[in-house]
């Protein structure tokens, strides 16, 4: 089964400076029919506005994946209930995500964690990504995959094994990013007994014969063979997410 879900049909929440679109529900955006995929709980896609800030969000048993396409990402993060205390105990982890890289939180047993846009010119973009791990209440942990020295083709960017020098995480997931130059192509085995989700980020490529435009997505449930990808005329950046089964 393939299921595609338009840059278009994605829910739409703005405040504060900053303009987030949902694949699926999250936050102030609820849509029975798109309750996440498989272990995908979470995909949006925020812009911020310079200086903007989201709200310090309280995180548990979920790994959360941010992955900047424009600008910089600030993040402050904490284990426990509170920066203040965390601080006092040494937790609290703080810097800069440059485009192209990405950022991994094991929130484990729970942390506090805000990100925001510290440029006071430039408009900041990024994909957050929610996966539910295959553990309950770990220590909360913290890994940056810094951005491809030569980023054509797919690159393994997240895996449980950190294999390829991806970041490590707590479940049967392989992360991708891909770079496609115009017209290159791309291929991908698909195993039946998995699920997959395709983003694409910029671009606009041929999945299959399906026609993909910036913001698009697909999910493939069950498929067997393989994916074939190929870019348009201006190229293509995406994220491959390998999954495991739905429970």
């Amino acid at each position: 089964m393939i299921i595609q879900r338009f840059s278009s049909q994605r829910g739409r929440v703005g405040a504060d400076g900053i303009d987030s679109l949902h694949a699926f529900s999250s936050g102030a955006y609820y849509d029975p029919a798109w309750m996440g995929f498989g272990a995908l709980r979470v995909l949006r896609e925020l812009r911020a506005e310079p200086g903007a800030q989201l709200p310090v969000h309280r995180y548990a048993n979920m790994d959360v994946f941010s992955y900047v396409l424009e600008g910089e990402m600030g993040f402050e993060g904490a284990a426990g209930s509170e920066f203040g205390e965390a601080a006092e105990s040494g937790e609290v982890a703080s810097g800069v995500v440059r485009a192209g890289e990405l950022q991994w939180l094991g929130a484990g047993h729970g942390m506090r964690h805000r990100a925001f846009n510290p440029a006071g010119d430039a408009p900041l973009r990024f994909l957050q990504i929610w996966i539910q791990p295959d553990r309950l209440n770990a220590r909360p942990a913290y890994a940056l995959s810094p951005a491809p020295a030569d980023a054509d083709g797919l690159v393994l960017r997240a895996s449980r094994d950190a294999a390829e020098g991806g970041v490590p995480v707590r479940q049967d997931l392989r992360l991708y990013s891909a770079a496609l130059a115009p017209h290159a192509a791309a291929r991908r085995a698909l195993d039946g007994r998995r699920c997959y989700w395709l983003q694409l980020v910029a671009g606009g490529a041929q999945a299959n014969g399906r026609a993909l435009a910036a913001g698009d997505a697909l999910g493939l449930l069950a498929e067997t063979g393989e994916l074939a990808l190929s870019a348009g005329a201006q190229g293509a950046q995406l994220l491959w997410l390998e999954l495991p089964p739905p429970a």
